[in-house]
């Protein structure tokens, strides 16, 4: 069984996820307006003598998206990435208006798909921004009209009352935008480690598990779960107090740890409940494994506030690809079979019946 490094699988940082799952979806976002577009030109919504421009406009468009997102001309997400492609797709559309009836175009509101994508993504001064520019490009597609008639008061009102809707949007999206990202920033400090054991807590647990998950699945390789239940914590806290519970779960982190390779992710996961993770562990490496853990426990005599105490622990697991293709349905299993264990007699590893 190979070893991994856990180092090299942690997510760099919260902001990096935000980027990737915004870029994802400005990416649907991008390839959206460009089957608008086409659809548009299709139905004959262009006069022929504008055809040659779409279709013009349409294959640079479609163009500037792959050479983006499939020809990694950006090493990485950032911001300055998604500002770029929203530019694009603001002169795209400014230019598919020139050709579709200007400011009486049917994708006049194609312009909301750029301030949502700018709200959520770039912030407020950016969409801002993004706004003033769409406000140049109305004018723009107003036609031929003189100063005089630019600043009349009913060529205002009438830029207005097209433009307003686009103002809104760009309000209410970067209001709800600020409140994710608040939340989110309030998330980083979240701790990721239990305050008894300081092993992982389920916070924790999770970022690291997903990372693991998804490389086995990409790659095809055994991953296996184990959920492992103290027998005696509940009378350990009846009989001697919580400090003494809390003694026993740090002297079972200590000794499952000691059965663990570095690869491999332990937490805790409630009370008495722990999960670890093992990487490149198919179901029979796993029940090695689990055996090793319950037998260290149940041969270890513990201390704790003065009394000598012993312990045991029933476990599950549950192997990817056989028991299921999600976390969720693996520790489903393990959980089930943790149960099945302590049922019958507890002390025990419970492996899926096959």
């Amino acid at each position: 069984m190979g070893r991994m490094d856990k180092e090299a699988v942690i997510p760099t940082s919260i902001e990096e996820e935000q980027l990737h799952g915004i870029s994802r979806s400005v990416g649907e976002i991008e390839w959206l307006l460009l089957i608008v577009v086409l659809l548009y030109h299709v139905f004959g919504g262009t006069e022929p003598d504008d055809r040659p421009g779409i279709v013009l406009a349409m294959v640079l468009y479609a163009m500037s998206i792959m050479g983006l997102r499939y020809a990694a001309f950006f090493k990485r997400e950032s911001r300055w990435k998604l500002a770029v492609e929203t530019w694009i797709m603001t002169a795209f559309i400014t230019w598919a208006l020139l050709h579709t009836g200007r400011l009486e175009s049917p994708l006049l509101n194609s312009y909301l798909l750029i301030i949502i994508t700018s709200a959520l993504a770039l912030g407020k001064l950016t969409t801002l921004l993004e706004l003033a520019l769409i406000a140049v490009c109305f004018v723009f597609l107003g036609g031929d009209i003189s100063l005089v008639e630019i600043v009349s008061l009913k060529y205002v009102a009438g830029i207005f009352a097209q433009f307003a809707p686009l103002v809104l949007v760009a309000y209410i999206t970067t209001m709800f935008a600020s409140d994710i990202r608040y939340g989110l920033n309030q998330a980083k400090f979240l701790p990721e480690t239990d305050e008894v054991t300081e092993a992982l807590n389920g916070r924790g647990f999770a970022i690291i598990a997903d990372s693991l998950f998804g490389q086995a699945i990409r790659y095809n390789r055994a991953i296996t779960l184990l959920v492992i239940e103290c027998d005696t914590l509940k009378q350990v806290n009846d009989e001697q107090g919580y400090k003494a519970g809390d003694a026993l779960l740090v002297s079972l982190v200590k000794m499952i740890q000691g059965q663990l390779r570095s690869s491999d992710v332990l937490a805790r996961q409630s009370g008495e409940e722990f999960v670890v993770l093992l990487p490149e562990t198919p179901a029979a490496g796993a029940l090695h494994i689990a055996e090793k853990i319950r037998m260290a426990v149940a041969m270890t005599s513990l201390t704790l506030i003065g009394r000598t105490v012993t312990t045991t622990v029933s476990i599950g697991t549950a192997s990817y690809p056989q028991d299921g293709n999600s976390l969720d349905l693996l520790l489903a299993q393990a959980t089930r079979n943790m149960y099945q264990a302590r049922l019958a007699g507890r002390n025990r590893v419970q492996q899926t019946a096959r």
